[in-house]
């Protein structure tokens, strides 16, 4: 199971694409998956064939585990009672793709030798010394349990940050809680602004009741990830918005004078958005801040400027990256721009191409929105909303320095931040750099 984001720990094998004795070759899409970021067809690592499958469809696990084993010397294993040789042509090859840490598949009858068994890890009997403040990755899985886990926390009045569950990374599992209550162990305490699992100053409310007639329909595995990791965004940051009126009319000018001849040079569709990011990428070089990120009373600047772009699914939203962004031309990031949105609504982003983002670009305008507050995507600390672009009666100062009303095409633009590290004057100096990069935008840039 591949890691689709920093702050990703677990995957749903959504659908296998190939069966058990099926050949397969390398780079060919063998499974679907689903995070709350994206749904992604994974490739095989190698050619062969598909000897045993080990995760089930719909089934949620940690990333890099073991999901299906594929033989690279076809018919090595299928069929036979005992496993080949754990090394040469005929070795099984795990279809496992790269992570930063995890744990190992379970060892089943006829496994071969090389693999290592997942020894088992009791629940926890007490309360785990925890001190960390909460933004470390280990700290972010801990806390990040299933639904079902924290409603029982919650419950029974447990802090899950205060426990060290069997999971990745220290996260608590459905096991590890139940273990922990049946324990009698005493509940610890609570981390400061916490009740019983609930924030300082809410409480758990009551789930809503279907009415007769009501349609009742369970989250899709993205969905319920999307939801989890918005509310988990604003636990973490403390989210303030700001907003900025955006003259666009010199960018629609350049943009109608020279698109059939970039169309026509570059293949490419010519649209506001790579405008907007070129402005972005060199608003977050005179603004570093804007590109880091929080680790614990760290902050982590980052050197690459890697854009995440939202693109709206039918069903759900991805956020595929623009990596070094501010390496490449207007073409340059078009180019890219409209690669990643057209393979992810096809599905054919690999994982890599929604990991490492640093800041992040929603545009809800293509839908008729002037303005949203959106919510950051971690572990960034901002990101941009750009409403909808259009013509807007403006008054203007005239050549006989009279107020004259002119037509101008505009936008609203947004910048959700993260007041942990960012002040509101340095946010609305970021914008105003966008702006005026914008509005001043030379018919060269192309």
């Amino acid at each position: 199971m591949p890691q689709m984001g920093e702050s990703i720990a677990e995957g749903t094998l959504s659908k296998w694409l190939k069966k058990v004795g099926d050949e397969v070759k390398r780079d060919e899409p063998i499974f679907e998956i689903s995070t709350d970021k994206v749904d992604a067809e994974i490739p095989a690592p190698a050619a062969g064939v598909l000897a045993e499958i080990l995760v089930k469809e719909g089934e949620t696990v940690a990333v890099q585990t073991v999901v299906a084993r594929l033989e690279t010397e076809k018919g090595a294993a299928i069929g036979k009672s005992e496993p080949p040789a754990a090394s040469g042509v005929g070795a099984s090859s795990e279809t496992a793709t790269g992570a930063k840490s995890g744990t190992s598949s379970p060892q089943r009858e006829g496994t071969p030798a090389t693999v290592q068994p997942r020894q088992p890890t009791p629940a926890p009997a007490i309360a785990a010394s925890h001190t960390g403040n909460g933004n470390s990755f280990e700290d972010r899985v801990r806390t990040k349990s299933s639904p079902l886990v924290r409603k029982i926390a919650a419950e029974h009045g447990v802090n899950i940050a205060s426990l060290q569950g069997s999971g990745i990374a220290g996260r608590v599992t459905k096991r590890d809680i139940l273990g922990f209550i049946e324990s009698g162990a005493p509940s610890p305490a609570a981390a400061p602004g916490m009740r019983g699992g609930v924030p300082s100053g809410g409480h758990a409310l009551p789930l809503p009741q279907a009415w007769p007639g009501d349609v009742v329909e369970p989250m899709s595995k993205m969905r319920a990830l999307i939801s989890d990791h918005m509310v988990a965004s604003r636990h973490t940051s403390a989210h303030v918005t700001s907003f900025i009126e955006i003259d666009f009319t010199r960018v629609a000018r350049i943009r109608a004078k020279k698109r059939a001849e970039f169309e026509a040079a570059t293949g490419q569709k010519l649209t506001y958005m790579p405008f907007i990011i070129k402005a972005v990428t060199q608003g977050i070089q005179a603004f570093p801040i804007m590109n880091s990120s929080v680790a614990g009373t760290n902050v982590i600047y980052r050197k690459q400027i890697n854009i995440g772009i939202a693109v709206a699914l039918e069903w759900g939203l991805i956020v595929p990256v623009i990596k070094r962004a501010d390496d490449l031309s207007l073409s340059g990031i078009t180019r890219a721009l409209n690669d990643l949105a057209a393979r992810a609504r096809a599905k054919k982003l690999s994982p890599e191409e929604v990991q490492e983002g640093t800041f992040t670009i929603t545009n809800p305008g293509v839908f008729g929105s002037l303005m949203g507050t959106p919510i950051i995507n971690q572990p960034q600390v901002a990101i941009l909303g750009v409403g909808a672009i259009e013509k807007r009666p403006k008054v203007l100062p005239g050549a006989d320095g009279e107020d004259t009303i002119a037509i101008r095409t505009c936008a609203y633009f947004s910048i959700s931040f993260d007041h942990r590290v960012i002040d509101g004057a340095v946010a609305d100096q970021f914008l105003a750099f966008v702006k005026k990069t914008i509005e001043s935008f030379p018919e060269t840039g192309l």
